[in-house]
C-alpha cells in the first residue's frame, strides 16, 4: 500500500507533531512541526524537513547550520496525528548548541541543565 500524507491528521493549523530520535543511540533530539508538503519532501528527499511556525517557511534541518538530519526511518503512529522520525544527526539538534532540545530536567522541584553546549558550537 503506498503512503499518502494527506491520509495524517494534522491540526487546525495543518500541522503534524514529528519527533527526531537518533537512529543510533534512541535518544529523543527534538520535536518540531511538519505539514502534508513537509512530509513528502523528507520522504523524497532523504533530509527531514519541518515547517517554521515563526518563519512561516519550510526548514530543512542543518541548511544553515551543517547540523543535519538523514532520515532513516519514517513512522506514524496509531492515530496518525503524530510522526516518529529516527536520523542520523550530525552535530547538535537543538538551536541552542545542545545535542537534544530535552536538556533540562526537573530534579528535586529545580530546573537544572544536565548538558553543555557541544564542543565547537
Amino acid at each position: 500500500m503506498s503512503f499518502d500524507p494527506a491520509t495524517l491528521r494534522y491540526n487546525e493549523a495543518g500541522l503534524i507533531p514529528a519527533i527526531a530520535q537518533d537512529a543510533q543511540s534512541g535518544e529523543v533530539l527534538m520535536m518540531a512541526w511538519m505539514n502534508a508538503q513537509a512530509v513528502a519532501q523528507t520522504l523524497q528527499t532523504g533530509r527531514v524537513t519541518y515547517w517554521s511556525r515563526s518563519r512561516q517557511a519550510f526548514w530543512i534541518k542543518g541548511e544553515t547550520s551543517g547540523h543535519t538530519q538523514e532520515l532513516v526511518a519514517f513512522r506514524v503512529d496509531c492515530d496518525r496525528d503524530c510522526l516518529l522520525v529516527t536520523v542520523n544527526q550530525v552535530g547538535a539538534a537543538c538551536h541552542t548548541g545542545r545535542r537534544t532540545c530535552f536538556y533540562t530536567e526537573v530534579q528535586d522541584g529545580t530546573e537544572v541543565e544536565i548538558l553543555p553546549v557541544m564542543a565547537g558550537d
